[in-house]
């Protein structure tokens, strides 16, 4: 008999055939992408939001456990539920509603990002949150995570476009933070609270979220560099232009690397071993026209090498470099570490340095890419997980990498949030003072602790633990 067999039971007398304590179904939802496992007494699939607070209410009751996950794109253990009870699965809530005239869009928390992205565009307007797993990961789990991408440069991340929410208090209540308007002045700000609580403070249902026009042209172009640091000076360069690309992405040596084994083509022919950056430029076509020529003028004096894309088919071509080479790490050890950390682009030099020192120190391939015009890097520490000396390496090196980019006034999350896999990080981050105003605010909200427990503020070391041999659709994308 489970912990929670009672309140199951009553659960089941609610929901009926929403409810599922079989093995298999228990089992799917075991896990997220950070492939740690632990298994719920049952998974609850609503199909209208009012059986959301039909299940946080007797939760709460009987103070079972609840975590809320969506596809459980989550690198970070976020979704994972550690304290076994109840996960709820967003999937089935999945509307999504196009406001033309606001220039808005109304979504339910299961929706996919890539659906919203399309539908958006059939109106003429642009979601541009671009998450890497976006044609399988959820706004519900964008919103708790404050997702990201490669748009966010130019134009933010989600909490950038989120007008109001809808969702459930941990007690089963009903809230709406904001309307669908574009000012709102009524009260406390608790929508941004939500945005990037990892599911901690509420259950999110439905969004309003902002759309932009769509860009009306685009063009790419890909540079190559003799080294990271040569790369890193060239953007800053090009950021002092007052250039502000809609993509701005940076690849290191070892990412090229893996990107020419996957794809079987060399980036660049006759300029083999190049760190590189891709940028796209978006936005009115007179305005791309003029710009381009500033770029290219600042690629002939900085880059030993480009190449712009002459149509959309050659555009893609050149991104296969960015979206292939994360996959073909694994090359170099079968546990890869992606942490993504933020940097100021004051300390790009400084943290490029001290990159090249950790690499040498702690022996271990750590191919290192993602986004120069918000500072976002995903290094990626690679190792072996049976080889208990990589092992240990592993592990002193990101420590050293958290401790850095905090001296260095950085973040040590940008888009993945902290989950299970970031706790031994947060104190690094946060003064107790601070951790102890996000406590009380977790108190204040869940009083007996049933939404997402075991995150964010109690220390596990996820790269100790045995991870599931399992392949997910997103993964490696």
């Amino acid at each position: 008999m489970s912990k929670h067999s009672q309140a199951t039971r009553a659960l089941k007398r609610r929901l009926g055939p929403a409810v599922d304590t079989s093995e298999q179904g228990c089992w799917a939802a075991s896990f997220d992408s950070s492939k740690i496992s632990f298994l719920p007494e049952a998974v609850i699939t609503p199909r209208k939001e009012a059986e959301v607070g039909v299940v946080l209410t007797l939760a709460n009751q009987h103070r079972v456990p609840v975590t809320v996950r969506g596809r459980g794109t989550t690198l970070m253990g976020s979704a994972a539920p550690i304290a076994g009870g109840w996960v709820i699965d967003m999937l089935r809530l999945n509307k999504i509603k196009i406001d033309d005239e606001a220039g808005m869009v109304h979504a339910q928390a299961g929706a996919k990002t890539g659906e919203v992205q399309r539908a958006a565009a059939q109106a003429g307007w642009f979601y541009p949150p671009d998450p890497s797993s976006k044609e399988f990961c959820t706004i519900g789990g964008n919103i708790a995570c404050n997702a990201g991408g490669m748009h966010g440069g130019k134009y933010g991340v989600t909490r950038d476009f989120v007008i109001a929410l809808r969702g459930f208090l941990p007690t089963g209540e009903l809230v709406e933070w904001g309307t669908a308007t574009k000012k709102y002045a009524a009260g406390f700000n608790l929508r941004d609270l939500w945005i990037g609580s990892e599911g901690m403070l509420g259950v999110v249902t439905g969004a309003v979220l902002k759309l932009v026009p769509a860009p009306a042209a685009r063009w790419t172009l890909l540079t190559a560099f003799a080294d990271e640091t040569q790369a890193i000076a060239a953007a800053r360069a090009l950021f002092r232009l007052r250039v502000q690309p809609a993509i701005c992405e940076f690849l290191d040596r070892e990412s090229v690397v893996c990107a020419e084994r996957a794809t079987g083509r060399p980036v660049f022919t006759g300029q083999p071993n190049r760190a590189v950056i891709l940028l796209e430029l978006a936005g009115a076509a007179s305005e791309v026209k003029e710009v381009s020529k500033v770029v290219l003028d600042w690629a002939n004096e900085h880059a030993l090498a480009h190449r712009a894309a002459r149509n959309r088919d050659e555009a893609e071509q050149l991104w296969q470099v960015r979206r292939k080479c994360s996959g073909a790490m694994f090359e170099l050890g079968d546990t890869k570490l992606n942490e993504d950390i933020v940097i100021p682009m004051r300390a790009y030099g400084k943290f490029m340095t001290f990159l090249a020192g950790l690499k040498k120190t702690s022996r271990l391939a750590i191919p290192t890419f993602g986004h120069l015009a918000d500072g976002n890097l995903h290094v990626n520490i690679m190792f072996h997980r049976a080889d208990a000396d990589e092992s240990r390496r592993a592990e002193a090196a990101v420590e050293r990498l958290m401790q850095t980019v905090v001296s260095l006034g950085g973040a040590i999350s940008g888009e993945h949030g902290i989950g299970l896999a970031k706790t031994p990080f947060l104190r690094i981050q946060h003064s107790p003072a601070q951790v102890a105003a996000m406590q009380a605010v977790k108190r204040a909200l869940d009083p007996k602790g049933i939404l997402n427990p075991g995150k964010m503020f109690e220390i596990y070391e996820v790269w100790k633990q045995p991870k599931l041999a399992v392949h997910l659709p997103w993964d490696h994308k």
